[in-house]
Order: C-alpha cells, then structure tokens, then sequence
C-alpha cells in the first residue's frame, strides 16, 4: 500500500491515507506516458502556419514574354519561386498534427502519471480545502505550508469557483476538475494536491475517477 500525507486548510500535517498501487496501473510505464504525452501535445498544436506558395502570391498569371525569339531564357509566370516576391518553391500548407489514443490507454496514462508522483513523494491530499470567497493570498499560504510552490497542480471532486479564482493568477498552478486531467497535466507540475472528495473518487472508480453511482458522462 502507498501513502499519501493528509494536511488541513492550515498547512499542518493531520495523518495519512492509503492507496493500492494496484488501482493506478500497479507499475509505471514509461514508454505508454511518453505516448500519451507526445499525442497530447500534438493535439494541442493549431498546424495553422504557412507559407506562400505560387498560388497565394500577388501577380499576373499571364507568361512574361513568348517562349522563343527574344534571346533570354524562357520564363513563367510573375510568380515564380526564381524570381523576388514569387512563392515558395516547397510551401509549407496547413497541417494535421492529431493523434489519437484509446480511451483505455489515455485513462492507464493518468493513473500511471499519479502513480509516478505518489512514487516520488509529490502527491498530497488536502482536508476540507475550500474558501468563503476567493483569496489568492490564502491559497498561496496553504500552497507554501505543503511545499507546492515550486509548481502544483489541483485535482478538484466538482467544480469550486472560490478555489478556482483563488489559484488562477498563481505562476505555475492549475485547477482542474480530477476528472479532467490527463498525464500532461499532471506531470508537467511538481506537485499533485487532491481534495479527499477528489482522492476517496480516485480509489472508488480510478477508471472515471467517479463516486459511485454515477454515471461517465453524467
């Protein structure tokens, strides 16, 4: 069984909770969380950039002078890729850069990359983390006391609006719903913090990351 430190809204360690290596995936696989990594960045690429070609060059399309009889060498077009402000000769269009990944395989990632901060000591849970109203200086606070300053990224059980202004404008620390996160997310911060409605989610239906009772999707 693993460990996961338990600290309250003040900082202070309050105990520990425990965790089946076996819910997450039993082992870290390296090679399958470079593969969910490299996929989900490409997808988050827009393949919008672009060169110009002939097509999208500025000019007549009509041939400069007769093919014979003039003495020079025979050209084209004004738009020609030789010739200054003619296209490029191997344009760069717009590109397709998506890879797609099983659901299975996406869902072993991310319990695979929590594993991989519970194995290195980066993962937490925090004990009734919630606030009245949105205060950045207060979650900076708790953020210190746990030792996440450095980069941290909340795993949330549902939405929290107070907690989700109160660590929006923090360098280098996101707030997300625990469902919604995938092995980049996570493994591009130092630290893992779940709330224990988000951490008793992971250990219930680490599939979904769902109480039970309810429903993917609903």
């Amino acid at each position: 069984m693993l460990e996961l430190p338990v600290y309250d809204m003040s900082g202070q360690r309050t105990g520990a909770v425990e965790i089946d290596a076996a819910v997450l995936g039993a082992r870290v696989r390296p090679k399958l969380l470079k593969q969910a990594l490299v996929a989900q960045q490409a997808n988050r690429r827009q393949g919008t950039a672009a060169t110009r070609n002939r097509s999208r060059a500025v000019g007549s399309t009509r041939k400069l002078y007769r093919q014979k009889g003039t003495g020079n060498a025979r050209m084209g077009t004004i738009r020609t890729n030789i010739r200054r402000g003619g296209g490029v000769a191997f344009a760069k269009g717009d590109q397709v850069f998506r890879r797609r990944l099983p659901k299975k395989m996406r869902r072993l990632a991310r319990n695979n990359a929590i594993l991989a901060k519970v194995l290195a000591h980066d993962a937490l849970v925090v004990e009734g983390l919630a606030f009245e109203e949105p205060k950045t200086q207060r979650m900076v606070k708790l953020l210190g006391e746990v030792g996440a300053t450095a980069g941290c990224v909340v795993g949330l059980h549902e939405p929290d609006p107070n907690v989700f202004k109160s660590g929006r404008n923090i360098p280098k620390t996101d707030v997300r719903l625990v469902r919604e996160l995938n092995a980049y997310e996570i493994l591009r911060r130092k630290k893992l913090v779940l709330t224990r409605p988000a951490f008793d989610a992971l250990v219930n239906d680490p599939a979904t990351l769902l109480p039970p009772g309810r429903a993917d999707g609903d």
